[in-house]
């Protein structure tokens, strides 16, 4: 069984699967349910962190509309560009390129076998 995990302090998490491989759409965000939140899944195979789980809301306009957004690289960062006010944030810490006071919340994932899961607190 391979696992796939973003840096983030693993150690002392309980993971909890939010959907299987096969539910995620390759380049793009998916969009799953999380300790009574939406959580955006962004899923790019090839890459040393093939999956990141970022807040689904946009901060500056509030709506749910993270995992709907473009990825891609700026500045050397990998991102994702909101789809309605256009700012980028970070896959990997969330925070938002053009501006400081704004910023996801981003959650460890991995792939362990065929799920997908996010880390829990402990």
């Amino acid at each position: 069984m391979s696992v796939s995990t973003v840096a983030v302090n693993l150690q002392a998490r309980h993971w909890q699967a939010v959907c299987n491989r096969d539910d995620l759409v390759a380049q793009s965000g998916v969009v799953v349910w999380f300790e009574g939140r939406q959580v955006a899944l962004f899923y790019l195979p090839g890459q040393s962190t093939p999956v990141y789980a970022v807040d689904n809301v946009d901060p500056r306009s509030g709506a749910n509309v993270i995992g709907r957004g473009l990825v891609g690289h700026l500045n050397g960062e990998l991102v994702v560009a909101a789809p309605l006010y256009k700012q980028h944030f970070c896959l990997s810490d969330g925070r938002c390129l053009e501006d400081a006071g704004q910023a996801l919340q981003v959650w460890p994932v991995r792939l362990c076998g065929d799920q997908v899961e996010i880390g829990q607190a402990p």
